[in-house]
């Protein structure tokens, strides 16, 4: 399998071959975010690519945004959509790299853009990134999709085995307001930290 790496996802951004962004904020999210009250809480959007939940975040408010990504075309793409969003708040990173505390991490297609061998390293990161508060919310993919490139899938009971050890699953459910072309093909997601 080809390596994953910067060079990589810019190539894809730059062909436009990162099919599975929907063009805006998934209706799910969307809706998620529409009943936050606190607009003062720290998010992060890893591997967050053209981080179209990043903007509506940005739009309704909320300032403490972050999106971390490996490559640096949909960075520039969020700062050309939305001007004022503050430069050192996109992180030109690997995800697993990063050093910080967030309330909550938005889970909007990363999962399943990673290597399937780094998903538990994925889940001890999330662990790591979250305070005793913190919260892990968005959306997998319900379906097998492909083994020998982006979209990688993954059901239920893998999700289950892959988190119950380091979160409390409040949601894990089939996504009841998907976009059409992704019905009964996603999960929407609320694990909350375990930690005390």
């Amino acid at each position: 399998m080809t390596p994953l790496d910067s060079a990589y996802w810019e190539q894809r951004y730059i062909e436009n071959t990162s099919r599975w962004d929907l063009g805006t904020i998934s209706r799910p999210i969307k809706e998620y975010i529409d009943q936050l009250k606190n607009k003062n809480i720290r998010i992060l959007i890893p591997g967050g690519g053209n981080a179209h939940e990043a903007e509506y975040l940005w739009h309704q408010g909320f300032q403490k945004v972050y999106v971390a990504d490996i490559a640096p075309s949909p960075l520039a793409s969020i700062k050309k959509r939305v001007p004022d969003f503050p430069s050192e708040q996109l992180l030109l990173t690997n995800f697993f790299d990063l050093d910080q505390e967030f309330d909550l991490i938005i889970e909007q297609t990363f999962f399943c853009a990673l290597d399937p061998s780094l998903r538990s390293n994925y889940v001890k990161q999330m662990q790591y990134l979250l305070p005793a508060t913190g919260k892990l919310v968005g959306l997998l993919f319900n379906a097998p999709l492909y083994e020998d490139h982006p979209p990688f899938g993954g059901d239920t009971e893998e999700y289950k085995s892959l988190f119950d050890s380091q979160f409390k699953v409040h949601t894990l459910a089939s996504a009841y307001n998907s976009e059409p072309s992704r019905m009964e093909r996603e999960l929407f997601i609320n694990f909350r930290q375990k930690k005390s």
